[in-house]
């Protein structure tokens, strides 16, 4: 009673898993095939790291842009309108009055700078050496997500081989029931046996699950490599490919591969041209020491709502002045002060109004001229900004001595890393292929009744491990030498 029981829920768990997949069948077949370079291919243009990268390249080719457009002449136009209260000048007799006064100026003025010790030159070279700083930092970006979106495609083929290595064991267990089965009706095995190879099924099938639900966390993490939706249903491609049998890390020198990295790895370049920047700022900051030459010129006119027009001539009108006299003259006179009239020639004016185009005409001015501003003392600015510039430079170069020594590091931890690839490879194919014979004897001596099932299914654990284990190595020896051509200047591609 207690194995029919058990028969039943390995049937019903049987039944829930095709429920589960035939529910899920019209998704499956809604599945885009997707490669490994159209995976890298959408990052390129989703991955939100390369697009910071590129924004740091608009930004550089716009601060590039302003350098060369410094070297043009400025030009810029003021207007300005208003009232004056109270005690005014009377712009037409030049005296003090207490009116309120309109009033109305415009000007347009232009200058261009015609030396200023280098500083534009170097401004507009230092510009352009970012710009290709900042595309080098876009491509080390890329070629980073790139060697992580090879990893997680890698890690999902990883994973579903060992799922169909999951279902053949699976598979080769319900044989081994049947087997069971078979041999206890004959009295060759006790019926407890049966109950081993109920467990091993139940471990089998808690293997199926564990490598489903990791093939799900493998796309998932590519898919957010990729900046893919997650709800997005993609189906990698599997590849026919097989082991480079032309592959050889152990005669590849550190310092061949090396030669060739340094001079393809966008990281380095990038470094290199921070010190050719840097080496530019010293000239940049040195221009301070220079004089600067520059040009203008300009336009102007104003307009007063107190201006009136001149007219021709003048009239003679006696102005009475009032003088005030001192002792002994006041006891003379009598008086402290004598009122004396003075004939004056006094303009006229018309006094309509006088027309605001009238008065722009009238009082339009123009001006041009030559600047120059020598510096004297700037309080040792000028100094501090050259000693700065030159620490930048140093700056600059351990910096690129570091990339340097990081892009060593990693070379050399990829090559030993190959190496060890390839040793645990080769130990994992004999291993499997050792683990194999020993399971196909015990399978051959279990048909014929000289062993029990806990000895057969402990030589099948042991060839299973080996098959994992087997293909943890290949694709693990695989990532390896797509490192090694990363540093070797090639695409990243599975053949």
């Amino acid at each position: 009673m207690r194995i029919g029981l058990t028969t039943l829920r390995f049937q019903a768990f049987h039944f829930g898993i095709l429920l589960v997949f035939f529910t899920n069948l019209p998704g499956i077949f809604a599945q885009e095939t997707w490669s490994l370079q159209r995976c890298i291919e959408h990052a390129r243009t989703n991955s939100l790291n390369l697009k910071q990268a590129e924004f740091g390249i608009a930004r550089a080719k716009l601060a590039d842009k302003q350098n060369v457009l410094s070297r043009l002449p400025n030009v810029t136009a003021n207007s300005n309108a208003g009232w004056q209260f109270g005690r005014t000048i009377d712009p037409t007799t030049n005296g003090f009055k207490n009116q309120t006064i309109s009033f109305n100026s415009m000007s347009l003025n232009a200058g261009v700078t015609l030396f200023s010790g280098g500083q534009i030159s170097n401004t507009i070279k230092q510009g352009k050496i970012n710009v290709d700083a900042a595309e080098q930092d876009a491509a080390a970006t890329f070629n980073n997500i790139a060697l992580s979106i090879a990893n997680a495609y890698l890690n999902i083929l990883l994973s579903e081989e060992q799922q169909d290595n999951a279902i053949k064991r699976r598979r080769l267990s319900q044989d081994q029931l049947e087997q069971t089965d078979k041999l206890i009706a004959a009295g060759s095995l006790p019926v407890n046996d049966r109950l081993d190879v109920l467990a091993q099924i139940a471990n089998d099938e808690q293997a199926l699950v564990q490598a489903q639900n990791t093939i799900e966390i493998n796309y998932l993490t590519l898919k957010n490599l990729m900046q893919l939706d997650p709800a997005t249903p993609i189906k990698i491609e599997r590849p026919s490919f097989v082991i480079p049998t032309d592959a050889n890390p152990d005669g590849m020198d550190f310092l061949s591969v090396y030669a060739q990295a340094v001079n393809t790895q966008p990281q380095i370049a990038a470094s290199e041209l921070r010190v050719q920047s840097a080496e530019v700022g010293v000239k940049l900051a040195e221009s301070g020491y220079y004089p600067t030459i520059s040009l203008f010129g300009g336009l102007d006119s104003r307009w007063s709502g107190a201006a009136k027009i001149f007219e021709q001539g003048s009239v003679v009108q006696r102005v009475n002045q009032q003088f005030y006299l001192e002792p002994p003259l006041t006891d003379l006179i009598g008086q402290d002060f004598i009122n004396v009239g003075i004939d004056a020639n006094v303009p006229t004016f018309n006094e309509l109004n006088y027309s605001y185009f009238d008065q722009l005409r009238d009082n339009f001015g123009q001006n041009i001229g030559a600047n120059i501003s020598i510096p004297i003392y700037s309080n040792g600015r000028n100094d501090v900004n050259v000693q700065l510039a030159q620490v930048n430079i140093l700056s600059a170069k351990v910096d690129n001595d570091l990339a340097k020594q990081q892009l060593k590091n990693d070379i050399q931890q990829a090559i030993a890393s190959a190496k060890a690839a390839r040793l645990t490879l080769e130990a994992s194919q004999k291993a499997t292929e050792a683990s194999r014979v020993a399971f196909e004897n015990a399978d051959r001596r279990f048909k014929l009744g000289t062993i029990n099932n806990l000895q057969l299914l402990t030589a099948r654990n042991t060839y299973d491990i080996a098959q994992t284990n087997l293909s943890v190595a290949k694709y693990d020896y695989l990532f390896r030498l797509k490192i090694l051509d990363f540093y070797l200047g090639r695409e990243i591609k599975l053949d």
